[in-house]
């Protein structure tokens, strides 16, 4: 990287992994209300493989004219401010930058973004594990605020894929909202979902006040909602249609940098799990793409830039 360049996966005309470059992109300075962020990592996500395979773009939600960005949480450096700043050079943050139309994302080596959209890492949390935190941690808080407190007398709730990165989290936090939590896993995760204060089970039954579905397992999750109860979903526009009385809604994940400073407080304590399952260069992010899209992960490939 030269003093006016700085590294950045992108792609032109998605195709998956292979589609995946590497770019020279301009320095940016902030600008008002802004900070640079020297990254240390950034979080391989479902999402990712999404933009990369070009299912974004198809849907209408990638409008960049040359390249689009891939990665949306990271953590790292605070190198610049910009004015009306008070980050100081130097704090170590983690941040999320959402949404899809962009010319370059969190796999880089630095961005360029809101101070309002980071929060402080606690010391207590290395920046690689903090990576794991803005994207899921910030996608299950708004899945259990969609939820709710659990209502008297119905609080049974089945979270698919509760191993994963979201339905840990969800886990966590929807016991605290007085939800009688169940995580549907692999039988080889029993323990880990057990370890979160869940009761588990490898194959569900129907007739659960509610369910949330991490695992996109769709109209096969809407069944095993009782008639009248909630289903929430991760992917807005693709929920299943409603039927019974069920509710059915879908989590837009969005920056709280207050709920973000909090769940990094969390996860530094160890109340929420931060996992990682392998460390790889920049230039390996194909690599990472193609291991991730085989699924049964149990942590995220971090891009070490």
């Amino acid at each position: 990287m030269s003093a006016a360049t700085f590294r950045t996966a992108v792609v032109r005309i998605p195709n998956g992994p292979d589609s995946i470059e590497i770019i020279d992109v301009p320095v940016a300075e902030p600008g008002p209300g802004q900070i640079r962020v020297a990254i240390a990592a950034a979080t391989v996500n479902p999402t990712d493989l999404g933009v990369a395979a070009g299912f974004f773009h198809a849907i209408g939600l990638v409008q960049q004219p040359e390249h689009t960005g891939l990665g949306w949480e990271f953590a790292g450096v605070v190198d610049a401010a910009g004015p009306g700043v008070d980050r100081a050079v130097g704090t170590r943050v983690a941040g999320l930058v959402a949404g899809f139309d962009r010319d370059y994302g969190t796999y880089a080596e630095q961005i360029v973004v809101s101070a309002a959209d980071v929060a402080p890492v606690p010391d207590g949390l290395d920046l690689l594990a903090a990576t794991t935190v803005p994207l899921n941690g910030l996608a299950a808080a708004q899945v259990v605020e969609l939820l709710g407190d659990a209502p008297a007398g119905a609080g049974r709730l089945l979270v698919t894929g509760a191993a994963g990165a979201v339905g840990a989290n969800v886990t966590v936090l929807a016991r605290e909202r007085g939800w009688q939590v169940t995580g549907l896993a692999r039988a080889g995760d029993e323990e880990f979902v057990r370890s979160l204060g869940a009761d588990f089970t490898a194959h569900a039954e129907p007739e659960w006040d509610a369910v949330v579905d991490p695992a996109q397992l769709n109209d096969q999750a809407l069944k095993l909602v009782r008639d009248g109860g909630a289903y929430v979903g991760l992917r807005p526009g693709l929920e299943p249609p409603t039927e019974r009385g069920i509710s059915v809604t879908s989590v837009v994940t969005a920056s709280d940098r207050t709920r973000l400073a909090d769940l990094l407080t969390r996860a530094a304590a160890g109340d929420l799990p931060t996992r990682v399952h392998a460390v790889v260069p920049l230039d390996q992010a194909a690599e990472a793409h193609r291991a991730t899209a085989e699924g049964g992960l149990r942590g995220r490939y971090i891009i070490c830039p």
